[in-house]
């Protein structure tokens, strides 16, 4: 048999180079280069799991409804008394009739609505059908609205995934002191409802003596202020806009070089804006966030320009938090605290020595094993597996992929299986080689009959994998994300890696150093030659 240096061995080579050179960066935790993250069990972190509140999404809904309603009715001089709204509806009578058809037209251009108009009083309520879509949108929505919180905030890799229909799985690596947790739980919880109001000049004087109840009755809201809970202001209920219309907020510094928050709105939030504060010049707007309200600003003049300012008592810090809060979105509603744990950065050292000690240890003994028993072959085989290791480290290391504790299991496993193939592979070259074929004919008939055997084999697993990566969450992502890389990695070096090196050295096989070749097994010919 000669020598070929086939294509088999360069795939190999660069196989096993591109795994050296991708995985150097983790294995060796230099500066540069793409690493491999590691996961809440590994590196210590943060464990919650948050409930959200679908309700308060179908009122936020409602509040929308009536503040578009509002706005429409004055910006067309549609005149219309009683607007109010509560958890389930808004109602409020058209006193115009002659307006009622362009009122009418507006009402159809917001989806999911059940009106009832009965001599021109109007209700209207949301459908069955558009509950449930706000109660999931604001699942949806909450997902990756925390997800971009903790982008900004500067965590690696943290796991944020919707559970069931109304939880939230949150994981957060690297977190390791009780600052550091105070300020990332601050941080998801915070609503970041903005909301610009109109003071209620008439009764602003009885702000301090009204009750919650007397505001309602004059379609008021009694907010608290933000640093002073003794301090009430009576609001507008119906709000100007909301925290929808952001499109950008940034820390800055007022002439005292205090930090404020900076924000712009989108062009209807802008219009809505300047058309306010064009026609409630010398009144006050009140700055409301998460029903508190951080100031009060007597308008000057219009503001035409699509941009405000949040000041108050910030700290640096508070103000960046709560402008990245902003920037990110408001939750669509607010987060409760179901489960909490937190994994300390020792814990997750013992997990990654254990890890290791598994993965090495599980690897030795395989790698013994199979030189014992496969001899020369045993070696090729390990060879494969070497650099099947350094191709999984690679690939997770380029898609920054996060390794936790079940990914470790994941590639312990995946050690077994890409040796599995090899020892089909090679038992199907013994066999024929038993029947007398030459080495050259056995070793591509042994290919050929184990291939079929191990695609099904490695396929099916890997459907599995994939099932396990698209439904499971966190540590099973982790666990299907390293086995369906180890399986792809398996299938090139097992297959095709061997293949080259047996290419290579297969001339050196004869009928008296078999043995050493492909095992401890004697060679026997069917008919008694030896």
């Amino acid at each position: 048999m000669k020598s070929n240096y086939s294509y088999r061995l360069f795939v190999l080579i660069a196989a096993f180079m591109f795994g050296v050179f991708f995985s150097a960066p983790s294995l060796l935790q230099t500066e540069d280069g793409s690493k491999v993250n590691l996961g809440l069990d590994l590196q210590g972190g943060l464990y919650m799991l948050l409930g959200v509140k679908t309700d308060e999404a179908v009122e936020a809904k409602i509040e929308s409804i009536a503040s578009g309603l509002n706005y429409f009715c004055e910006s067309e001089d549609i005149l219309i008394d009683d607007l109010s709204f509560n958890t389930e509806e808004v109602t409020f009578q058209l006193l115009d009739d002659t307006m009622k058809s362009k009122l009418d037209e507006y009402i159809k251009t917001i989806n999911g609505l059940d009106v009832v108009d009965t001599s021109l009083n109007y209700v209207i309520t949301l459908t069955e059908e558009e509950i449930k879509l706000t109660r999931d949108f604001a699942v949806t929505q909450s997902v990756e609205t925390i997800r971009n919180r903790l982008d900004q905030f500067g965590l690696a890799e943290p796991t944020v995934a919707r559970q069931g229909l109304e939880k939230i799985l949150v994981e957060l690596p690297g977190i390791k002191t009780q600052e550091e947790e105070q300020r990332a739980r601050k941080l998801i919880g915070k609503t970041a409802h903005l909301l610009m109001m109109a003071v209620d000049e008439e009764r602003a004087e009885l702000a301090q003596t009204m009750t919650e109840y007397q505001a309602a009755s004059f379609n008021d809201v009694l907010l608290e202020d933000v640093y002073n809970p003794a301090i009430k202001y009576v609001l507008k209920k119906i709000p100007i806009l909301d925290g929808s219309k952001l499109t950008d907020a940034r820390v800055g510094y007022d002439e005292n070089n205090r930090p404020v928050i900076n924000f712009s709105l989108d062009g209807e939030g802008a219009r809505i804006f300047g058309d306010f504060s064009g026609s409630n010049v010398g009144k006050r707007l009140a700055v409301v966030l998460d029903d508190k309200v951080y100031s009060d600003p007597v308008i000057r003049e219009r503001i035409g320009a699509g941009s405000g300012q949040i000041s108050g008592n910030f700290t640096t810090q508070e103000a960046s938090d709560l402008a990245i809060a902003l920037r990110s979105g408001a939750l669509a509603a607010s987060v409760t605290m179901l489960e909490k744990r937190s994994v300390g950065p020792s814990l997750g050292a013992d997990s990654i020595k254990a890890g290791a000690i598994s993965l090495i240890s599980g690897f030795v003994l395989v790698a013994i094993f199979m030189v014992v028993y496969y001899g020369y072959s045993g070696i090729i085989s390990n060879v494969a597996l070497i650099a099947n290791l350094f191709i999984i480290l690679a690939v997770m290391a380029l898609f920054g992929a996060t390794l936790t504790l079940p990914g470790m299991v994941g590639i312990v496993l995946t050690v077994g299986m890409a040796v599995d193939a090899n020892v089909i592979i090679n038992e199907r070259i013994k066999e024929l080689i038993f029947e007398g074929k030459s080495v050259a004919k056995a070793i591509e008939d042994g290919y050929a009959n184990a291939f079929s055997a191990i695609f099904d084999a490695n396929i099916t697993t890997l459907i599995a994998a994939i099932a396990l990566y698209a439904y499971g969450t966190g540590p099973i992502k982790g666990f299907a994300l390293t086995l369906s890389i180890g399986i792809l990695a398996s299938m090139l070096t097992a297959i095709t890696g061997t293949r080259g090196l047996y290419d290579l050295l297969g001339h050196r096989i004869n009928k008296n150093n078999r043995k050493r070749w492909f095992g401890i097994k004697s060679f026997k010919h069917p008919q008694g030659g030896k």
